[in-house]
This record gives C-alpha cells, sequence and structure tokens, in this order.
C-alpha cells in the first residue's frame, strides 16, 4: 500500500525499470525504440498472448457488429437491438463478484483456456442457428446470455492474468496494450464483418467468430510463467470473499472514485454503441458495409487514444486525462447526434472513440497498478462490473428513449449526463487528494 501512483497526482510508472529488463530488451534501432515505448513486449508470453487475442478480438467485434444487424433486420425495432446487447451484458452484474472469487482462488490461465473454449462452442452454435436457418429472437438472447456468463469470469480473469505475463513496471505498458488490442480489433473486425455481411450473411460472421479462438487457445497453451499468483488461501465463504473485495475497493480512495464514475460512462456513455447498427440504418441509409465504417471510425479514435495514454505516460496527470477525455468524448458525441452526414459523423465517432478510450485506458492502468495482489481478481470483477455489468441499464434506457424520441435525441441525452459527471468529478480531485493522503498514512508511518 506504499505506491506512489496517484489518480490525482503526476507521476511515471515506469521509471523504475529493473536492470534485467534492460538487459533482456538490449537491441538498436526500431525495435529498440518499440521495446522503450511498448516495454510489455520484452516479455515472451505477452507477445504470444497479444497475437493470438488479437485474432480473437477481430472475431468477437465480427460477432458484435452481425449480431446487431441481425436483430435489426429480424426485428426492425432499436428497442430489441438494446435488449439483445443487454442481454449479453446483464451476467456481468449478476455474476462477476463471483467470478473474481474464482479468479483469486484458481490457477487463472486455466480459468481462460476453459472460458475461451466455452466461448468458441457458444458462437459456433450461434453460427450453425444462423445458417440453417432455425435462429429465433429467443435463441439469440439465450446465447447471449450464456455468453456473457462466460465473460464475467474470463474478463476480471485476463485483467488480473496480465499481472503474471509481465514484470511489475511494465504493467502500465501491458494494460495500455491490451486496450490497443480492443481498439485495432474495433477498427478492423468492422470492415470485415460489414463484407463478410453483405457476401456470406451473419452467418458467416458468427462461424468466423468461433474459429478466430483456437489462436488464442493456442497462445495460451504456448504461454508459461515463473511467477505465480497469490491465491486466497482462507477458508470463508464465497459471501465473505466477496464482501472482502467490496470493502477493499471501497476504502481505497482513487479505486472508488474509480468505479463511482465508471459506473455511471458505463450506463449513459457506451450504451451508444448498441444504437450504431439503428443510426447507419435509419439516419444515413447506410447498409452493413456502411456500418462497418461507423464502428471502424470509433474504433480508430480509440485506438489513438489508447496510444495518446501511452505516449503521454508521465507527462500528463491521470486525472487530467480521464476528465479532459471524458470531457471531449462527450462533446464529440452530442456533435455527432446532430450531424446528417456520415462522412461527418464519422469524424465525431473518431474523436468521441479518442476521448473515451484515454479516460479508460488511464483508469484501467490506475487500478491495476495500485491494486494490492490478494484482491486483484475480485477488484477488477468489481471493476469491470459497473463498467459491463451496467450497460444492460444503459442498453435499455437508450434503447426506450430511441423509440419514444428518436436515436439522436437518447445519444444526446447519456453525453450530456457523462459531461457533467465529469465537471463534477474535475471539482472533487482535491478531496480525493486528500484521501489518498490520509489513506497512505498508516501504511508508511
Amino acid at each position: 500500500m506504499n505506491k506512489e501512483c496517484s489518480f490525482t497526482e503526476e507521476i511515471s510508472m515506469n521509471d523504475d525499470s529493473s536492470e534485467g529488463d534492460s538487459a533482456d530488451c538490449e537491441c538498436s534501432g526500431l525495435k529498440a525504440w518499440l521495446l522503450s515505448a511498448f516495454p510489455a513486449f520484452c516479455s515472451r508470453n505477452f507477445r504470444l498472448y497479444f497475437i493470438g487475442q488479437i485474432v480473437s478480438m477481430i472475431g468477437t467485434w465480427l460477432q458484435m457488429v452481425a449480431l446487431g444487424w441481425l436483430v435489426l433486420e429480424m426485428t426492425g425495432s432499436a428497442f430489441w437491438v438494446g435488449v439483445t446487447a443487454a442481454a449479453s451484458s446483464l451476467p456481468a452484474l449478476l455474476f462477476s463478484l463471483f467470478g473474481g472469487v474464482i479468479v483469486d482462488r484458481y490457477d487463472r490461465k486455466t480459468i481462460l483456456l476453459w472460458t475461451q473454449i466455452l466461448s468458441m462452442v457458444l458462437a459456433l452454435a450461434l453460427g450453425l442457428f444462423t445458417i440453417t436457418g432455425a435462429i429465433t429472437l429467443v435463441i439469440i438472447m439465450e446465447l447471449a446470455f450464456l455468453l456473457g456468463c462466460v465473460t464475467s469470469v474470463a474478463t476480471p480473469a485476463l485483467q488480473a492474468f496480465l499481472s503474471e505475463m509481465v514484470e511489475h513496471d511494465q504493467l502500465r505498458s501491458a494494460v495500455a496494450l491490451n486496450s490497443a488490442i480492443l481498439n485495432t480489433s474495433r477498427v478492423i473486425g468492422p470492415v470485415i464483418a460489414g463484407f463478410m455481411i453483405s457476401y456470406t450473411g451473419t452467418g458467416g460472421a458468427f462461424l468466423a467468430n468461433g474459429v478466430s479462438y483456437i489462436a488464442v487457445i493456442l497462445a495460451l497453451f504456448a504461454i508459461h510463467t515463473t511467477t505465480s499468483q497469490e491465491k486466497v488461501t482462507d477458508s470463508g465463504s464465497t459471501l465473505q470473499s466477496i464482501r472482502d473485495g467490496v470493502v477493499y475497493t471501497w476504502q481505497h480512495p482513487i479505486i472508488r472514485t474509480i468505479v463511482l464514475f465508471a459506473s455511471v460512462v458505463s450506463i449513459f456513455g457506451w450504451s451508444f454503441v448498441s444504437m450504431l447498427p439503428v443510426v447507419a440504418k435509419q439516419t444515413y441509409g447506410l447498409g452493413s458495409e456502411g456500418m462497418g465504417y461507423l464502428f471502424s471510425a470509433l474504433g480508430l479514435g480509440s485506438l489513438s487514444g489508447t496510444v495518446l495514454v501511452s505516449i503521454t505516460s508521465g507527462r500528463v496527470r491521470n486525472s487530467s486525462m480521464v476528465v479532459g477525455g471524458s470531457v471531449t468524448f462527450s462533446l464529440g458525441l452530442i456533435a455527432f447526434s446532430f450531424v446528417q452526414d456520415e462522412r461527418l459523423g464519422m469524424i465525431f465517432l473518431f474523436i468521441a472513440g479518442m476521448g473515451l478510450l484515454s479516460a479508460f485506458a488511464t483508469m484501467t492502468a490506475t487500478v491495476q497498478y495500485l491494486v494490492d495482489d490478494r484482491y486483484r481478481g475480485r477488484v477488477m470483477s468489481i471493476y469491470l462490473m459497473v463498467l459491463m455489468g451496467f450497460m444492460p441499464i444503459g442498453n435499455l434506457e437508450v434503447g426506450i428513449l430511441s423509440e419514444l424520441f428518436g436515436t439522436a435525441v437518447a445519444i444526446r441525452v447519456g453525453s450530456v449526463v457523462v459531461l457533467a459527471t465529469a465537471l463534477l468529478l474535475s471539482c472533487s480531485l482535491k478531496g480525493v487528494a486528500r484521501a489518498w493522503r490520509a489513506y497512505r498514512e498508516p501504511a508508511e508511518s
């Protein structure tokens, strides 16, 4: 608890790199620059994970885009698109805390292997139902819910496993690059999905996602960690373990602030993504390929935000990056909700994505760096629960508002709420800093 990183202070997480890491990364030219900018690539395990996960995540985005398009074609309703998105993210709200206990008690690599295999089976099942014409809205909801259940365990396991693949001074880099995987796949996946939907149908996109899991499964088999996690060894009940994780999260001033802010953005910020198929079809009159370009514009902006976080690490206050990114996201999305030209819409989506991921990459790295490893799985499950588990609330909210007042108004309302919350956070930073100093004093005395 004596870590000197603060959400409210300008610090560098990478200035204590060990000599051993430097020796392992000795090289010159472009490779030296890349390893200096992204120290996590010094780890063979992380390099294997990076390659396998980026293939798998491209497949995941194929399915996400295709699923929204399929539901819209089947129902013609923005409400049901939102409900489908809610079905896949609801388990994160219901089961993430239990997933965090599992992650802290059992081997994280084994958990990841089984969850990836189960995800592959579910994706292939969705594809087979679709291409055979047996797919119904009920089947879609059931499979989306089951996939969400698997994800509620896999996601905290993956976040916690990052700390085992790299050295501690490489952790910020690993978190940023893990965000880069998501955002690179967000750029590439929707474009591929648009073409696949046009030429092979949504069923082909679902099957391709199932096959893509093979890459990350093979990578996990090839990864060999030398450091083991600090597992929970108490004999208390699962509910007591969950309570301990919640108490630790709430008592930590910075993690508590981040979790509370993430909950607001999850409900009122991220939910607009589920409406992009509606905007593409009903506002811009685009087909599946055009919808893919909208998703890619958002993903390219998000990727730029991740790179921005890496470049400015140690030069810009974490709090400034979070508040500034959130304000940029809100203003960009408000502008997006007013434009009628898809090219301008893509520009504003790029700006919104850059702002949103600048904020979230910074928050995730801060939580990962500060958390005690004994609580890592449970804290990450709480963080991811509010980030992903609250999305059903936001998806339902934006779906209902879209039906009543139009999609543009629904997106606008959420953006204004995020903007107001970011400004409130900015006004609260001095209080958070005082609470953080008081929290550290017992450990330092």
